[in-house]
């Protein structure tokens, strides 16, 4: 043992002087040649600081690789200017566009996001909720209604307010900032039944403890019902939200007699996954059967041919989100539910049905 005293001595010493120099704001106060309430101003309020001086202490700051303490300021403060987002996925592009205008929005009111995925696990966002709370976000941003009432006791106690993104209910207990999910696949349907489609499929996410999934099933089998089509009868594959998983369940419906003519997907990730899995059974799309998305992502103008889907308002949702939650933060609003409209983009991959 004796002989690895030396080395662990070392790095015993080595450690305690890294910490012992780690510079402090009076360092960069001394630095600079200014006092450390003009270092605080400098980076807490540096409009209020003249150039001159600003320049001075940030390059003393560079200079010394200063942080401030966040968990010092913030308990001084009584605030963290923290906002925590919990979105079901990080795996594709559905909810980036809109969590990057929350973000953007958050940032010029001077708050931080922290993100969290809890992979469509009730149980998981729970942990994250509790935990994101734990750790002093003053609000949170929630995808769907689906959960569990004692959260929102939970959320209440804590003071804590939070805002429903992505899905809009009139009689939810938070306020949100979404759209109609089943109106908005409704319209998508419609069209696809008008087209001349009368053997329809869905591939969708799990429906359980997932509103969206759920209501644009919904809104597609009462576009079925509306035109007199048996809407029980309607096949309908549920599956994860991936390329791989669409393609699956592509081919699944497809080896069914009579195969449907369109199908019907739950977002644009799904469809794209339909349309290559098409390609490699042989099928035309259009030609041989139609296939539609939801939330006109990137993808859904890259893929051949362009892809008809459902736009949903990302940008505008993550924006009236972040500033509904930072006035509720503030204690300037109670919060409210604001309905946003997504729109049907009609493209090449919706066509008539071949003749049989």
């Amino acid at each position: 043992m004796a002989r690895f005293a030396g080395p662990l001595f070392v790095l015993t010493v080595m450690l305690m002087t890294n910490l012992r120099a780690a510079p402090k704001l009076h360092d960069v106060a001394r630095a600079a040649g200014v006092s450390t309430a003009t270092v605080s101003r400098c980076l807490n309020f540096p409009d209020r600081v003249s150039r001159e001086t600003r320049d001075k202490v940030m390059a003393a700051v560079r200079t010394l690789g200063y942080s401030p303490n966040f968990g010092a300021r913030a308990m001084a403060a009584k605030r963290t200017n923290t906002i925590g987002a919990i979105i079901p996925t990080m795996e594709n592009a559905i909810f980036a566009r809109g969590l990057q205008a929350f973000q953007e929005e958050l940032r010029q009111s001077g708050y931080t996001l922290l993100v969290a995925s809890s992979s469509y696990r009730l149980d998981t966002e729970e942990e994250q909720i509790r935990s994101l709370v734990a750790r002093g976000a003053e609000g949170l941003l929630l995808i769907g209604h689906d959960r569990d009432a004692a959260i929102h006791h939970f959320l209440q106690t804590q003071g804590v307010p939070a805002v429903v993104a992505w899905s809009h209910d009139d009689g939810s207990a938070l306020p949100s900032v979404g759209f109609d999910n089943r109106r908005s696949m409704r319209a998508l349907a419609d069209e696809v039944v008008a087209t001349g489609h009368q053997r329809i499929a869905v591939i969708s996410a799990a429906t359980q403890s997932n509103d969206r999934a759920r209501e644009r099933v919904a809104g597609v089998r009462n576009a079925l019902d509306a035109a007199g089509l048996d809407a029980a009868a309607m096949p309908v594959v549920e599956t994860t939200y991936s390329i791989d998983s669409g393609a699956r369940a592509f081919e699944e419906l497809m080896t069914t007699d009579p195969r449907p003519t369109a199908v019907i997907c739950g977002n644009d990730v799904l469809a794209v996954g339909a349309m290559k899995r098409a390609r490699v059974m042989g099928l035309d799309v259009p030609g041989d059967v139609s296939i539609t998305g939801f939330d006109d992502i990137e993808l859904a103008n890259v893929v051949s041919p362009a892809l008809t889907t459902v736009h949903v308002p990302h940008r505008d949702m993550g924006r009236k989100a972040a500033r509904m939650l930072v006035d509720m933060v503030a204690g300037n609003a109670a919060g409210d539910r604001t309905q946003l409209e997504a729109r049907l983009c009609r493209r090449e991959s919706l066509a008539p049905p071949a003749k049989a």
